[in-house]
């Protein structure tokens, strides 16, 4: 007889039962009817004498809802309500349970056609930090059941349902049976159930009360099989308590001359095995009868041999080490000896799939320390991704925690920001049960009381406590023995060291009002020497479609000081000699002044880039000045001629250094451009100089330094300024490849009243276009950070930003689905060859995809991300510094077992 599947998923039927017998102990068992209300109903299922109640207490997301009332005359009353969830990417259920306790783990869906969509919904399913399975229905009214023994690492578990697309993830039941530790043992890993099965012409499957442990056991009669049964009593008392109705029946071959076989195929061909066998003789032999076979599998590999059943008594065979099948197919031959004067038998069979648990969970006192946290601050509502395991999986860890990964031992949490949190009350003790913290963020909350003492126990480097006004001013004597030893940064309001010297506070106020009076002189000396008819220049905050404009001389650029005449413009570059580059705005010459290189970008007559964009970017560049802004050196706004003379950056964009691309020797203006410091990072070969791929470190400074100059226009500019067009092109390197943010001809300036956006035709590059921006026309500085994180994918994959032949087109979506399986080097640029900080890129990773998410209100700000960039670059200079040891994360490999590894056991 072949298995064509799995018994999971399948169709749950009810049915009626006429002779109800007494209900056994359900002590241990728990039963949730997802999405029953009120939360405190209860009822006993008619079909299994089981009492379910609602979900409520252990889940804190979600909406209740019903399935079709035409349906429900098909199910169990269990599956009529379920639980969907429309919000979030993870929504878990949270069960305090006993450590180290094997459990059964049923969940069930069913859909019902619940929302009138008629759409079947995929998801997946985790169990803890690592995924369960896929879970998809196949059709309104199929059942989707998902089986697992899973032995709890921890008193806490966590189930949690995945959102993987378009469609909302949603459950029926979920339910946890306790089991004797002294089955299903596996040498590692979880076990999903793939069939269990046992051998009766009645269409009825068994369940809870006939099976104490309520698993699922399906009736199965293959087309040469016949069945045999027993009246009697059966003795099922080993481990595994196999129900009666199981025990009292047994497949036999329709020709007792003939082996029995039983055949089945996994789809994962890869997927490791455990196989029970139950058997008991069931019949009343003769004197002189005898039943005794040997069992092989897969082309006649021996199981176990000269096998006889005891006399109505249940035994297990199963293999203590797992199995596999090159192709996943399993075929198992029970074949009479020639003792044997009956032929073989079967009375029950369990097929399992190994689930190899991956990735740790969070250290058990810090989920601890957390869920108090979050419990103490009533964050369940302000903190929706606080769902599931703290640190794990890394795609998933809760919003304001960084999470150090160390090799086979559990996350531990180092860094927490609960800044903006409205919090109120004391600072929790709780928080120091995170022994690993470095970085505690409180600011701009609400809370009260005094600084505690126990901060000074703990490895904390730097604490924000930053806007709390209700908060004592005293600083405890030990916590100030570490700020005065420099080993610790406390930030108070207006100070980012707390020191008790008040003399000191007076001096620092004393200085900044000197040097704003030296300011307000050098303004007053400048201001004089402006021509009375110069007027400052609006940039609009709307625009329209780029069309050709009159300027009148009143309209001209204020500033006269760094303004060139066209003749000029071409006496420093020498006649546009030479060609740095070209785009949709012109084109960009080499050029000197006075000894010094720059860079000149004219203005073509059929750009799309207007005078008011030209304006907008002179206004902007002679107004602030960052280390990490290209600098503006003047412009030309003579007739038709306009034009804007930058610093010259030697070594181009970041593309072009990240595509490694090749220059010309003979190209002596490059050669020149090219630092002694950057001799390491070439190659000379034969009439070429190739640019070796970026290393990591590199990256990570690029990206620090970016984003330092994004964060100064959003934050020290005033106004507050949004680039809206920010790419790897406008990132660029000077000769100590430091990278600096250029062209502004897209920015754009808020009001100065608080607003934190404004309206705004859309504009920027496709790929980096903020995706809410492009369907509101809302421009905030939010955008920007959308268009940073595609930027920090594109340093990690060195991958485009969009590619038709990809699966997933776009990046943000490509590297989402390829870290589905946990594994950071599927999406890392294989020219680094593995030489990075692998927590390092992982902590890039998901401040990127933190940055693209597709609601604004839920991106980090810029200073959030030069914070985490900054701890990255730390932990690469560590690693290249071997302070640090470096964690990789390797996949695990498991090879088939073979005969001689393992012999099957009977019990």
């Amino acid at each position: 007889m072949k298995f064509l599947h799995g018994f999971l998923p399948f169709l749950i039927l009810a049915f009626d039962i006429f002779e109800l017998v007494q209900a056994q102990d359900q002590s241990g068992f728990i039963s949730l009817d997802c999405g029953l209300v009120p939360k405190d109903r209860t009822y006993v299922e008619k079909s299994t004498n089981i009492t379910y109640r609602s979900d409520t207490d252990y889940i804190e997301s979600g909406s209740p809802g019903n399935i079709n009332e035409m349906y429900r005359a098909q199910f169990q009353q269990q599956t009529w309500s379920l639980r969907s969830f429309p919000e979030g990417q993870r929504n878990c259920y949270n069960f305090t349970l006993t450590v180290k306790r094997k459990y059964l783990i049923r969940a069930t869906f069913i859909y019902g056609n619940y929302d009138g969509l008629n759409q079947l919904p995929t998801f997946d399913l985790h169990i803890g930090p690592n995924k369960w399975t896929s879970v998809s229905t196949l059709g309104v009214t199929n059942g989707s059941i998902h089986e697992l023994i899973h032995v709890l690492t921890q008193d806490r578990l966590q189930v949690c349902l995945v959102k993987t697309g378009e469609t909302t993830p949603f459950i029926s039941s979920l339910e946890l049976r306790p089991l004797s530790n002294n089955t299903y043992v596996t040498q590692s890993g979880s076990l999903i159930a793939f069939a269990r099965v046992f051998f009766s012409p009645t269409p009825s499957f068994v369940r809870y009360d006939e099976d104490v442990h309520d698993r699922t056991w399906t009736p199965f009669l293959g087309n040469k099989t016949s069945v045999i049964s027993t009246d009697a009593s059966v003795d099922t008392s080993n481990f595994y308590n196999v129900p009666q109705p199981v025990a009292k029946t047994a497949a036999v071959p329709a020709n007792a001359t003939q082996p029995l076989t039983i055949d089945w195929t996994l789809d994962d061909i890869t997927a490791q095995s455990y196989i029970y066998m139950h058997f008991a003789e069931i019949e009343n032999l003769e004197a002189n009868a005898t039943r005794e076979f040997n069992i092989t599998f897969n082309g006649g590999r021996n199981w176990y041999s000269y096998f006889r059943p005891p006399k109505f008594s249940i035994t297990t065979i199963f293999n203590p080490g797992a199995v596999s099948s090159p192709d996943g197919k399993f075929n198992f031959t029970f074949e009479m000896t020639g003792n044997s004067s009956l032929p073989p038998l079967i009375n029950g069979l369990e097929i399992y799939k190994v689930l190899n648990i991956e990735q740790q969970e969070t250290d058990q006192d810090e989920v601890s320390a957390m869920m108090d946290i979050k419990t103490t601050y009533e964050l369940m509502n302000k903190r929706s991704s606080w769902q599931g395991d703290p640190c794990a999986p890394r795609l998933y860890r809760w919003e304001g925690l960084n999470c150090n990964y160390p090799v086979s031992e559990p996350p531990r949490i180092i860094s927490l920001n609960l800044s903006g949190s409205n919090l109120t009350g004391t600072i929790s003790f709780d928080i120091s049960k995170l022994t690993q913290l470095t970085v505690l963020d409180l600011s701009n909350n609400d809370l009260s009381g005094e600084i505690p003492e126990f901060l000074s126990d703990m490895k904390l480097t730097l604490i924000n406590l930053s806007g709390n006004l209700k908060l004592g001013r005293s600083v405890p004597e030990p916590l100030q023995r570490k700020i005065d030893n420099k080993s610790l940064i406390l930030i108070r309001d207006g100070t980012g060291k707390n020191s008790k010297n008040v003399v000191a506070i007076a001096a620092s106020v004393a200085s900044v009002f000197a040097l704003l009076l030296l300011l307000a002189i050098v303004f007053v000396i400048i201001k004089k020497k402006r021509k009375t008819n110069e007027a400052s220049m609006p940039v609009s905050v709307t625009t329209g479609t780029v069309k050709s404009e009159t300027r009148s001389s009143g309209s001209s650029i204020i500033t006269k000081e760094r303004k060139f005449t066209y003749s000029e413009v071409l006496k420093m570059t020498k006649n546009f000699e030479r060609v740095l580059g070209k785009g949709g705005f012109g084109t960009v010459y080499y050029g000197n002044l006075d000894d010094t290189q720059v860079a000149v970008k004219m203005l073509s007559h059929s750009s799309a880039q207007g005078y008011k964009e030209f304006k907008a970017e002179v206004e902007l560049l002679l107004r602030v000045h960052h280390r990490h802004l290209v600098g503006l050196v003047g412009y030309c706004d003579d007739g038709d001629n306009l034009a804007l003379i930058y610093e010259y950056m030697a070594n181009g964009d970041l593309r072009e250094n990240m595509s490694g691309k090749h220059f010309n020797l003979k190209d002596s203006y490059l050669v020149k451009s090219i630092s002694f410091h950057m001799l390491k990072h070439l190659n000379l070969g034969t009439g070429k100089l190739s640019v070796n791929v970026l290393s990591w470190e590199t990256r990570m400074q690029i990206a620090v330094e970016a984003a330092q100059g994004l964060e100064y226009l959003h934050n020290g500019c005033r106004p507050p300024m949004v680039h809206r067009d920010v790419k790897p092109t406008n990132i660029l390197l000077n000769e100590r490849s430091q990278a600096k943010l250029a062209d502004f001809g897209l920015s754009r300036s808020f009001p100065v009243d608080g607003e934190s956006h404004v309206m705004t035709i859309v504009a920027g590059t496709p790929g980096y276009l903020d995706p809410e921006y492009y369907r509101t026309n809302w421009l905030s500085e939010k955008s920007d950070v959308y268009s940073f994180g595609v930027v920090l994918l594109e340093l990690v994959t060195n991958q485009p930003v969009t590619d038709k032949t990809r699966e997933r087109p776009h990046i943000t979506e490509w590297v989402g689905s390829m870290l589905t399986n946990g594994d950071i080097r599927s999406i890392v640029d294989p020219k680094l060859m593995d030489d990075y900080d692998t927590n390092g890129v992982w902590k890039v990773v998901e401040l990127a995809l933190a940055c693209v998410n597709p609601s604004s209100s839920r991106r980090p700000t810029m200073p959030h991300v030069v914070m985490e960039l900054n701890e990255c670059l730390a932990y690469e200079i560590e690693r290249k510094q071997g302070s640090q040891e470096t964690y990789t994360k390797d996949s695990v490999e498991f090879s088939p077992s073979s005969v001689s590894d393992f012999a099957p056991r009977a019990r």
